[in-house]
């Protein structure tokens, strides 16, 4: 777990010291608080206590800012020869796999926390369904560690950002929309098949205040998939 955590401060040090954190931050902020408090179906505009807006807003924002962060994780240290000298470190490929996603999600965990004053605002406006708030914030926390891992594993295919990035939001494409389109268009047990594999459906159960251990497994499941291949392609290049 020191390990784990070495490559994890590593990482998260270098987000701040490269001003990436502090850009991600505020432009997730910036949109998160526009959408939410001033623009179309805004809190007031509900007039409801619920965070049900902001959730929909960041389920979408985060969808675009993870890619941006974890292509740079694997393949810049493969363009520039880091990886390398990072490999023959007392480290094992599972340590830096994990320890770069920790990092990524620290960031996230950070940018939802000074949303907390959204929560306690709404809350000073009448009566807020508790619950159903930190299941929401819970399901966004899932969500982003679904795409970090997937982000990394993009990022260990390759040594351009850009491919990385692309490869990211393509594969996140699938999950975040073409899933759902699948498995409305479509019935029976295909059509499950897809409702199941589709993200919305499990981070909007959550979101709802809803948990399930089938929800909780779909997104664990990503997870450990995408940090596995990550792994392995990192023990290939070994």
């Amino acid at each position: 777990m020191k390990s784990i955590w070495t490559v994890a401060h590593r990482e998260l040090s270098s987000f701040f010291d490269s001003l990436l954190a502090y850009i991600m931050i505020v432009a997730f902020l910036g949109f998160s608080g526009f959408f939410t408090w001033l623009r179309g179906s805004d809190i007031f505009f509900v007039n409801q206590a619920s965070l049900q807006t902001f959730f929909g807003i960041a389920y979408w924002t985060l969808f675009f800012f993870i890619p941006a962060l974890t292509m740079r994780m694997i393949a810049e240290e493969r363009k520039t020869g880091t990886i390398e000298m990072l490999l023959t470190k007392p480290l094992s490929e599972w340590q830096i796999v994990t320890g770069k996603f920790l990092a990524t999600l620290l960031l996230i965990v950070i940018a939802l926390s000074l949303t907390l004053p959204y929560y306690i605002t709404v809350a000073q406006l009448g009566d807020i369904d508790h619950g159903a708030v930190w299941l929401g914030y819970l399901g966004l926390i899932l969500m982003s560690a679904s795409y970090i891992s997937v982000g990394i594993f993009t990022s260990s295919l390759t040594n351009n950002q850009i491919v990385a990035f692309l490869l990211a939001l393509l594969i996140g494409i699938f999950f975040h929309i073409i899933f759902g389109i699948m498995a409305g268009s479509l019935s029976g047990t295909l059509a499950n098949v897809f409702y199941f594999l589709s993200m919305s459906t499990h981070y909007e159960s959550i979101s709802r205040g809803v948990l399930d251990s089938k929800d909780i497994i779909y997104f664990c499941s990503i997870i450990l998939l995408g940090l596995i291949g990550s792994q392995v392609v990192l023990a290939n290049r070994k």
